[in-house]
């Protein structure tokens, strides 16, 4: 039998203390340590004593090594985000919101795939099977041979895996309604999390499958559950998108077989998650191009590149402390923006508030959005509307300087043939040579604001004469 060892385990990091306390050590949480019986030992077994390890042998750096075997679903965004497709015998953790669309956008991949031949099969620890059936035939997926389970003991559910024909792509949906019966404590905590999430990765190591791990989502959407999952599985998905926009965001953070910071566009339909191959034209419909403070970036999110309305309000505050809020970009960024423009550029921004919004319900992360976010800012405080035809991209550095940014060609074969005529950009040495854009060298924010200003005022000449 094996033997028993009391400790306390933080839920929400994983730290493991001797003792009981109101706030973990590690990641200053409050009432997140509980007492958990941990067996010793891989497996719950007891530690054979005095057991030797056997040779195995080494191999040379300069080897060749077989390609992966990918398992393509069918859904375009969905094997995009994956590097290509599933790699048999990989482990991917995806997590997201409730309700954003996991289980719908994974029902339609297991359908898909189905179609074409292969066991596939959806363990559910949160539904029953009429539900995943109710589901599947709302989305007009019932007639496919997707063998379905509701069952959260994972001794159980390997041991049906492995029976039979090996199964080629496996759904996992919950990781936290999974439990070992090796494992003296409660579903969902950090032991169970971890034990059998390294069970089912075994299984998908030693039978060829693809194994997906759905995970839950804290507070401050970071996936639940102890971070040595993350480091476990082969990929971490990230489902985003927020409930007032019906797109949804599938952005990779971590893949051992296809690059990081991937993403893949779904539209939330009534027939469930519909791909959406042009993602710049669906963010930039209903744009108003008239209207002061909009700014169009040209970004890039993986190798793909993305067009996206930046939106910005700059009014005079009745506050002795003005408001700073933003909506998809990161709010510190937008402070060291608004003081390189009140340093550099001369603009007077401390007694107005200020409100940033990326359209579309996309989230930006990379650098080069800075010179939009500048120009919809001075846009809206000066009251001058941008070209309509213009886009924008650039770092701004903390002496105002602007610096060049990677993948400038992407952007801007992206721009034209979205119809786009002009690029507002820093100098680039090579990678912007051959566009068909008319490329606006600026290298500063006070050239920028000039820029604009210039614009502004062959603008209003024009409407007077």
């Amino acid at each position: 039998m094996a033997r028993l060892r009391t400790s306390y385990v933080c839920q929400n990091c994983g730290a493991i203390s001797q003792r009981w306390q109101g706030k973990c050590d590690s990641c200053g949480e409050w009432n997140t340590i509980i007492e958990e019986a941990a067996a010793l030992g891989v497996g719950g077994e007891v530690a054979r004593r005095g057991a030797t390890g056997r040779p195995f042998p080494l191999e040379d750096l300069s080897g060749a090594s077989p390609p992966q075997p990918r398992i393509v679903t069918g859904i375009g965004e969905l094997d995009r985000v994956a590097g290509g497709g599933f790699v048999a015998g990989s482990a991917t953790l995806i997590g997201g919101e409730p309700g954003i669309g996991k289980s719908t956008l994974l029902i339609q991949a297991c359908a898909a795939l189905a179609r074409r031949g292969g066991r596939v099969v959806y363990v559910s620890g949160e539904e029953s099977t009429e539900q995943v059936r109710l589901r599947a035939t709302r989305l007009g997926l019932a007639q496919t041979p997707v063998q379905l389970a509701a069952q959260t003991l994972v001794e159980d559910i390997v041991a049906t895996l492995g029976s039979g024909d090996a199964p080629r792509f496996v759904i996992i949906d919950s990781i936290q309604t999974m439990w070992s019966d090796a494992i003296e404590s409660a579903p969902g905590t950090v032991s169970q999390v971890r034990g059998t999430a390294q069970a089912l990765i075994r299984f998908a190591k030693t039978s060829g499958a693809a194994v997906i791990l759905v995970g839950h989502v804290t507070k401050d959407g970071q996936i639940a559950g102890p971070r040595v999952v993350e480091h476990m599985v082969d990929a971490v998905l990230s489902f985003e998108g927020e409930g007032a926009h019906a797109f949804r965001v599938l952005r990779a953070a971590k893949n051992r077989f296809g690059p990081t910071d991937e993403i893949g566009v779904f539209e939330m339909t009534g027939a469930g998650l519909a791909e959406v191959a042009n993602p710049s034209a669906l963010f930039l419909a209903g744009r108003d191009g008239a209207a002061p403070g909009a700014a169009v970036f040209a970004g890039v999110e993986g190798a793909r590149p993305v067009l996206v309305e930046i939106q910005a309000l700059v009014a005079p505050s009745t506050l002795g402390t003005p408001r700073r809020a933003v909506v998809g970009w990161d709010s510190s960024r937008l402070a060291m923006v608004l003081a390189v423009l009140e340093a550099h550029a001369g603009l007077k921004l401390g007694q107005h508030d200020v409100y940033l919004n990326v359209a579309g319900g996309l989230r930006i992360a990379e650098p080069a959005a800075d010179l939009a976010a500048a120009a919809a800012l001075v846009s809206s405080l000066i009251g001058v509307s941008l070209p309509h035809d213009a886009v924008y991209f650039g770092e701004i550095a903390l002496s105002g300087a602007v610096r060049a940014v990677g993948h400038s060609a992407l952007r801007l074969k992206e721009a034209a043939k979205l119809g786009f005529s002009r690029a507002v950009a820093p100098p680039s040495r090579n990678d912007a040579e051959g566009a068909r854009l008319k490329t606006v060298v600026v290298s500063s924010v006070a050239g920028l604001v000039a820029e604009i200003a210039a614009a502004g005022v062959a603008a209003k000449t024009a409407r007077a004469g």
